[in-house]
């Protein structure tokens, strides 16, 4: 049965960008549809976590046919608002801000980076990938002049603070934060941290067991 979408819970938000990834591939396959176990043995996720994560937006899947391939990815991309475009900006063109601005996938699904802001005189008056390197002094009258839905924050951790509260006053509607800290934003302001240390740790935990699990053979 389908959910009101402000009950489904994050757990499931956050594989949907997996299956929608994954049904891309089965596209460029020219496969045209697949079944829940079909799809679990791709993805790796169980069957039954499949239907019960897609069940909360309608299930769109047939008994003894499984899922129309395209159909699904066009109602998974449209439950994540690719359909839309949004305006972003990136504040902090060092190597990460740079990195970011330079994905041209980000266009594709319809993420528009306007311009990279930045504090380093040495920075400044830059071009990457055709995007203008601006004075972060001037992200004020940027915003008076451009729509900007989400703000990139590509700063130290010292600064990320004092940007949010700048992007919140453009004002922008989601931040998307990259600096090694939690910022507090208003309630009507979407974050998404992303701390790009805590995956390595993630890592360094697996690689530390798998060499325990090594030593006690």
């Amino acid at each position: 049965m389908k959910k009101d979408p402000r009950q489904v819970s994050m757990a499931v938000i956050r594989r949907l960008p997996k299956y929608h990834r994954q049904l891309q591939e089965l596209m460029e396959s020219e496969v045209n549809r697949i079944s829940s176990k079909e799809l679990s043995e791709l993805i790796g996720f169980t069957a039954s976590q499949i239907r019960q994560d897609l069940n909360c937006f309608g299930g769109f899947g047939q008994q003894g046919y499984g899922y129309d391939v395209e159909a699904l990815y066009q109602e998974i991309g449209r439950i994540l608002g690719l359909t839309k475009e949004y305006n972003a900006v990136v504040v902090g063109a060092g190597n990460l801000g740079q990195a970011i601005a330079n994905y041209s996938h980000f266009e594709k699904e319809g993420f528009h980076i306007l311009a990279l802001f930045e504090k380093n005189p040495r920075l400044i008056g830059l071009q990457i990938r055709g995007l203008p390197v601006l004075d972060v002094e001037d992200l004020q009258d940027f915003g008076q002049q451009h729509t900007v839905d989400i703000g990139i924050i590509c700063t130290n951790k010292d600064g990320a603070q004092d940007v949010a509260d700048q992007l919140v006053r453009l004002p922008v509607r989601a931040i998307w934060n990259f600096a090694p800290v939690d910022i507090e934003v208003p309630e009507n302001v979407v974050v998404e941290n992303v701390h790009l240390s805590d995956s390595l740790h993630v890592i360094s935990y697996l690689l530390h067991l798998q060499e325990e699990e090594g030593a006690s053979d």
